[in-house]
């Protein structure tokens, strides 16, 4: 299976003529956050995929509607392609919300989690404490514990924005890596955990590394994963 995952920054290659074409292969889209709803709901008009999105701390737009009102009824559910249709106050744009939520994508027979967000840096939206990430983590736990009864497994894919603590991060209290993300790996072992957030300006620096079986990839910008044991084609 080919997935193609954003972050952070527009890809000039995404919005040229041979994208189409070029991602043809692709699954679906994983977004990390920090990008504008706008480009997603590009990215599914132009390549006709699914895109699974999480909140960064930036571009934010929607995001107390999103938060509050976008998909209460996803948290327990399969997931459901014409939901936002069918959701008032919702835009008709932007993508498949899954921030603090868990779903199962039953055509690639995969389950999906997402933690968007930063560490708490400055009160602002879309950031947190260890504390609060902690809680939202465990309010995931009955689905997952669901999820490892009914399909062998708890979570395939876990899609946050900031890294795990010690695992790519930075020195500053905005780009500093929760570790939390480290518990959650430990206990769940999904097979892979996606975040952007750290900026990588050489594109030959290393992207990927692994933890208790996980493997964590900084997805900045643009990454395929072409994985032909994960999930169906």
């Amino acid at each position: 299976m080919k997935i193609l995952c954003i972050s952070d920054a527009t890809d000039t290659l995404i919005y040229s003529s041979i994208a189409p074409e070029l991602y043809k292969d692709v699954g679906f889209v994983i977004s990390a956050g920090d990008l504008p709803l706008r480009y997603y709901d590009y990215i599914q008009t132009m390549l006709r995929k699914d895109v699974y999105y999480v909140y960064g701390n930036h571009n934010l737009e929607d995001f107390d509607r999103m938060m509050k009102k976008g998909s209460a009824a996803f948290m327990h559910h399969a997931l459901d392609s014409d939901f936002y249709s069918r959701v008032a106050d919702i835009p008709a744009f932007g993508g498949l919300f899954i921030d603090g939520k868990c779903v199962y994508d039953k055509v690639h027979d995969l389950i999906i989690a997402g933690l968007g967000g930063s560490m708490l840096y400055n009160g602002g939206d879309s950031q947190y404490t260890e504390s609060q990430m902690k809680k939202r983590i465990n309010r995931l736990v009955p689905r997952l514990l669901y999820n490892k009864k009914r399909y062998g497994r708890a979570l395939d894919i876990l899609v946050t924005h900031a890294p795990p603590k010690g695992m790519g991060d930075g020195e500053d209290l905005c780009h500093r890596g929760f570790s939390v993300f480290l518990d959650f790996m430990r206990t769940y072992r999904p097979k892979y955990l996606l975040h952007g957030h750290v900026h990588l300006d050489d594109i030959n620096a290393p992207r990927m590394s692994e933890y208790c079986g996980t493997k964590v990839i900084n997805i900045y910008k643009n990454y395929i994963i072409d994985d032909e044991s994960l999930g169906r084609s």
